[in-house]
């Protein structure tokens, strides 16, 4: 009843400075004491008709300013509250919605609740008509809300919030942003198993040159591990041709010759078989959404080893019988044979498969690049004759 008398007095000032003060007043004595009960009857009074619309703002700004000061259970019980109560005229208390929300995440994220402190933020109404917002700020808010969901592995919110920040990085000048975003980006296929686009985007950010970007100092820790992610969605990528390409790119950079997973990076790029024991080595560097099960009951790195192991087969060998290959790769033969005609179909390896035998024919590239070669010299033959010819004519030659 204190609380109330004293509100409903400060209410009835006409004067508007002294009035501003003696709500100061009773707000810091809601502050000093914590207490929750003082806080929303506080809060219930400056969202009321009595309080005109530009002294409610100013208050419920220093409130939020100040909402730090209490108990971080407090804060977060009384910050929940004041959202609630002010939603129905959010319009007109942005700025201050705005301080409430930054808070209560900052609070969050410090409890290490990345997903409560990502959906505080993502509340903030960043398209508002009511309030000039930058781009620059829109950009940093939907970067920081995806970071914070990517700590809990959560790549379906931090997608949505990546593909807002994408029509907003292309036109920023800050580089710092631009490279948090790609981080982003880069971790969020990489959850998503799509590894060789992921590959891509972790082996640009491990060439950075700078070494100080904005605030942000980069050392060369984050580039090696950028780059040892490069490595390991590379391997855990679909084998092809284009993940041939970016073994290739890879294996002669000299940086990656000190990485911990070089030798199964050479042993792949030569696309030699793997063994249990080594697949077992790399099974040890990899996060747990690179070791998920699929519906087909096998890891993401049991997938991934079957295939390189079936395209190292398949250059040794220019035949093998299911059961043969069902050994080699210590799978069913049905399986081996399922694997293999899929990567067949989808042009990642070349060769035909013989039902009526049960046996795989493996198809080689280098009699097709001795063909070409045998063209191009062919061609190059013929434009010489050409030449003589009309030099033996007396045309002259253009050199």
């Amino acid at each position: 009843m204190e609380m109330e008398s004293a509100l409903a007095e400060a209410s009835e000032i006409v004067d508007q400075r002294p009035k501003i003060e003696q709500y100061k007043h009773i707000l810091s004595t809601v502050f000093s004491s914590n207490d929750i009960v003082h806080a929303k009857i506080f809060i219930d009074h400056m969202l009321s008709d009595d309080v005109p619309l530009v002294v409610s703002r100013q208050l419920l700004q220093t409130f939020a300013q100040e909402l730090g000061r209490l108990e971080p259970e407090a804060q977060k019980e009384i910050g929940h509250y004041t959202l609630a109560q002010i939603q129905p005229r959010v319009v007109s208390f942005e700025e201050q919605v705005l301080i409430i929300r930054e808070k209560l995440a900052e609070l969050y994220e410090s409890e290490q609740q990345w997903s409560k402190a990502a959906q505080m933020l993502s509340g903030i109404d960043l398209d508002s008509g009511m309030r000039v917002i930058d781009d620059t700020f829109r950009l940093s808010k939907c970067v920081q809300i995806a970071r914070l969901y990517l700590e809990d592995d959560d790549a379906v919110n931090a997608e949505a919030f990546i593909n807002k920040a994408s029509f907003l990085v292309s036109n920023s000048q800050h580089e710092v942003l631009i490279l948090q975003y790609k981080v982003c980006y880069a971790r969020i296929l990489d959850l998503k198993r799509k590894f060789l686009e992921a590959a891509l985007r972790y082996y640009d950010i491990s060439q950075i040159e700078k070494r100080q970007i904005g605030e942000e100092t980069i050392d060369e820790d984050a580039l090696e591990q950028a780059l040892s992610a490069a490595v390991t969605c590379t391997i855990l990528a679909g084998a092809g041709p284009r993940r041939s390409r970016v073994l290739a790119t890879l294996y002669k950079d000299e940086r990656c010759s000190k990485l911990k997973i070089y030798p199964i990076l050479q042993k792949v790029y030569l696309e030699r078989i793997l063994r249990k024991p080594e697949i077992d080595a790399f099974a040890e560097e990899l996060k747990p959404h690179q070791k998920a099960l699929l519906p087909d009951n096998y890891t993401v790195l049991d997938r991934a080893m079957i295939e390189h192991n079936l395209l190292s087969a398949s250059k040794l060998y220019t035949n093998i019988s299911f059961d043969e290959l069902g050994t080699l790769l210590g799978i069913p033969p049905h399986k081996a044979e399922k694997i293999a005609s899929r990567m067949i179909f989808e042009d990642r390896m070349r060769g035909s498969i013989d039902q009526v035998e049960a046996v795989i024919h493996f198809e080689d590239d280098t009699e097709e690049l001795q063909q070409w070669d045998q063209q191009i010299v062919g061609v190059c033959q013929a434009l010489n004759d050409i030449l003589d010819s009309m030099a033996k004519k007396g045309m002259s030659v253009p050199v």
